[in-house]
């Protein structure tokens, strides 16, 4: 019986991916909120959210829920990875706003 060899060949398929998400790795995430200092994500978009939440839990971003008039709550990492469809987020390059003891700065939160 011959053996079969493992084929190195990749076929890609015409066309772009499709998916819930125009964001298709946090490179492209981080750079789309880096060059427009914040952007919003809709309430369905889980995919872009648990994406970000792993970037906020690394430090790059702010994550803020929008509310039902318009206004923003600071989410901390433990409630960004619960990625839930309830309300859209604001995604923000993070702020170095307050200084913590000693001079040195850290994120605003």
């Amino acid at each position: 019986m011959p053996e079969m060899q493992a084929s190195a060949t990749i076929v890609r398929f015409p066309g772009g991916r499709r998916g819930a998400s125009p964001f298709r790795d946090q490179k492209s995430l981080m750079d789309a909120v880096y060059a427009a200092g914040s952007i919003p994500v809709s309430a369905a978009d889980v995919a872009t959210k648990r994406m970000a939440a792993r970037l906020q839990i690394l430090g790059f971003f702010d994550v803020s829920e929008v509310g039902g008039d318009g206004s923003l709550r600071a989410l901390r990492p433990s409630e960004t990875m619960r990625a839930e469809e309830a309300r859209p987020w604001r995604i923000a390059r993070p702020s170095y706003a307050r200084e913590a003891p000693g001079g040195g700065h850290h994120f605003a939160g």
